[in-house]
């Protein structure tokens, strides 16, 4: 059962980035603050979800929080400054847009980068632990998740509209075949380094 707060009587606002591991496309982060007593009988981490859920949660979330936000960094500022920083600076543009100020942050993940002297406590798994962090995620990766088969579109052959970007086969596959497009992540390894890249 997931918790509905950390602390009993502070404003508490979970964050959660998804699309770190993606081949291609941005990394996403959300911010949300729940009631205190918030309790939803299928929220959980995003990844555990099926997708008419996460789409059913992701209308649930907007209208029960007292606050929430979603913002993105582009693939090509992910190449210039690198993953990590830009997974913090997606999380840091969410809590910017934030129409009530935290008190304290709740972050997935084992590393942050410290938001406007704002209290934050990193919480591994953290979206399988509290309920607003789980909140973040299905708002991050609905969010990804739309965009990313938008853009299957566009750029057919790389299965995007099912894999938004992961590094599975058929991604791989078409980039071999296909080569890269402009959404591609030019600092990661978009194949085994045997195979040439072309463009």
């Amino acid at each position: 059962m997931l918790k509905s707060s950390f602390t009993k009587n502070r404003i508490e606002a979970g964050c959660d980035e998804v699309g770190r591991g993606c081949l291609a496309g941005p990394v996403v982060a959300a911010a949300v603050i729940l009631p205190k007593k918030f309790k939803h009988p299928l929220l959980n981490d995003s990844k555990q979800l099926k997708k008419a859920d996460r789409d059913q949660l992701q209308e649930e979330i907007k209208q029960a929080a007292l606050a929430w936000a979603v913002a993105e960094v582009s693939h090509e500022e992910i190449d210039q400054i690198n993953i990590l920083n830009a997974s913090f600076k997606a999380m840091h543009l969410a809590l910017d847009q934030l129409q009530t100020r935290p008190e304290l942050l709740l972050i997935d993940g084992n590393r942050f980068k410290p938001y406007q002297k704002i209290e934050h406590k990193c919480i591994i798994k953290g979206d399988a632990k509290f309920l607003s962090i789980a909140a973040a995620s299905v708002l991050a990766k609905t969010y990804r998740d739309e965009l990313m088969e938008k853009l299957s579109i566009e750029f057919p052959g790389y299965g995007w509209a099912t894999n938004v970007g992961y590094p599975t086969p058929e991604h791989r596959e078409g980039i071999k075949k296909l080569g890269i497009t402009p959404f591609h992540r030019r600092s990661f390894q978009l194949l085994p380094s045997q195979l040439e890249l072309f463009e």
